[in-house]
């Protein structure tokens, strides 16, 4: 499934919100930082219009999604 090019930082963010039970733990400038309740990894998202190919598959790797799962969920 091909990357839409323009998937905005706060799209990712409800997505790994509403689906993935990640949940925000703080904003600073234009970045928000989620975390997991059960987890101590943290996953730091910026709020762009439209986030790069490679930063939007960094955080998807980071917080360990399957890109094809994630784009059905947008």
């Amino acid at each position: 499934m091909k990357i839409p090019r323009n998937i905005s930082g706060m799209e990712v963010i409800k997505v790994l919100v509403k689906h993935y039970d990640w949940e925000v733990y703080r904003r600073q400038g234009s970045h928000v930082t989620l975390k997991k309740k059960s987890e101590t990894e943290i996953l730091t998202v910026p709020l762009h219009a439209s986030l790069d190919v490679g930063t939007f598959l960094a955080i998807l790797r980071k917080a360990n999604i399957e890109k094809e799962d994630f784009l059905k969920k947008l």
